[in-house]
C-alpha cells in the first residue's frame, strides 16, 4: 500500500469535501445518437442525477482511503446540522429520506475505492522477471476497477438502507414502495453513473502520472 503524508491527507479532504459539496449541483448531461446527427444536430439532455457520485470516487482514487472517507464525513455532518447541501435540502430529518442511505454509503463507498486505487501490484516486468518489486503506479483498469468497486458499494449499501427503511416505516404513510425506489435510486442511475466512473478514472489516471504517484 502507497503511504500518504498526512498534509497531503488533509489537502484532499478538504478538496474533497468541496467537490461533492459542488458536484451536487452539477446535472450530468447525455447527447443524442450520433445516427441523429446529421438530421437534428448534437444536442445535450440532462440524466437525472448530478456528478456527486463522480466526485467521491475521483477524490478517493487521488487522495486515498483516508480523504475519501473524512470528506464524506465532513459532507455529511454539515449537511445534517447546518447547511442545505444535499439533493433535497439538508438538516438532520434527513435521515429519514430514503436517498440518504445512499449519502451515508459514500464512507464506505470511498474507503472501498481509496483502498483499491492505491494498492500496490506486481508489474508486468518484475512478473516476468521473477521479482517482487512493486509499482505505485496504477494502470487505467486498475483506477477504473477501483471506481467501479466504489460504485458498487454505493449502491449495494443504498439498496441495504432502502430495505430497512421499508421495514421500519419512518414515514408512517404505508405508501413507500421499496421496488420503485430500488428502480429510480439504483437500477435507474446505475448504468447512466458508469459515465462518471469512466471520467473519474481518467482524470485520475492523468493527474496521478502528472503527479508522479
Amino acid at each position: 500500500m502507497t503511504r500518504i503524508s498526512r498534509p497531503y491527507i488533509l489537502v484532499w479532504t478538504i478538496i474533497g469535501l468541496f467537490l461533492t459539496i459542488g458536484a451536487n449541483f452539477v446535472p450530468v448531461y447525455g447527447i443524442s445518437s450520433p445516427a441523429q446527427w446529421l438530421s437534428q444536430g448534437i444536442t445535450a439532455y440532462p440524466l437525472g442525477f448530478k456528478c456527486q457520485v463522480g466526485a467521491v470516487l475521483l477524490v478517493s482514487c487521488l487522495g486515498g482511503r483516508t480523504a475519501g472517507v473524512l470528506a464524506q464525513i465532513a459532507y455529511l455532518l454539515l449537511g445534517l446540522i447546518w447547511l442545505k447541501i444535499f439533493n433535497d435540502g439538508g438538516g438532520f430529518e434527513y435521515v429519514q429520506k430514503p436517498a440518504f442511505g445512499y449519502l451515508l454509503a459514500f464512507i464506505p463507498g470511498s474507503w472501498v475505492c481509496g483502498q483499491l486505487a492505491f494498492k500496490r501490484t506486481l508489474s508486468k516486468a518484475a512478473m516476468a522477471s521473477g521479482s517482487v518489486k512493486l509499482t505505485p503506479k496504477p494502470q487505467l483498469e486498475h483506477l477504473g476497477f477501483s471506481c467501479l468497486c466504489g460504485l458498487m458499494t454505493i449502491h449495494f449499501l443504498g439498496v441495504i438502507y432502502l430495505v430497512g427503511f421499508k421495514m421500519i416505516d419512518l414515514q408512517q404513510s404505508g405508501n413507500f414502495n421499496l421496488l420503485d425506489s430500488i428502480v429510480s435510486y439504483s437500477i435507474y442511475p446505475f448504468f447512466s453513473q458508469l459515465l462518471l466512473v469512466c471520467a473519474a478514472t481518467l482524470i485520475a489516471f492523468v493527474l496521478r502520472r502528472v503527479m508522479f504517484y
